[in-house]
């Protein structure tokens, strides 16, 4: 039974989950940034210090109520890379009817 315990601590202790180091738009070209969105459809980026956002590919990846507002983002190679899209809920005052 204490063998079982110790494997028991063992596993739990070895399976740690280990943080996810978040890619940031500086460190890639403006191609490598938007082949991120194309290919995963929305992705969080970091855009520099600790600023980030959740970037994403087309309507598809925000809710019902949120509409898309291009994205520009500092990268390696581009000051204002056109990465895709964000979503946003509050639209501005000239899309009223």
């Amino acid at each position: 039974m204490q063998r079982i315990a110790l494997a028991l601590v063992f596993l739990i202790l070895g399976s740690g989950v280990q943080a996810q180091q978040r890619l940031s738009t500086l460190n890639l070209t403006c191609g490598q940034a938007q082949r991120v969105i194309f290919s995963r459809g929305a992705a969080v980026l970091g855009t520099g210090g600790y600023t980030y956002d959740r970037f994403v590919r087309d309507r598809s990846f925000c809710e019902f109520n949120e509409y898309l507002d291009p994205a520009f983002v500092p990268t390696r190679d581009t000051p204002q890379c056109p990465i895709g899209y964000r979503c946003r809920t509050n639209r501005p005052y000239f899309f009223d009817d």
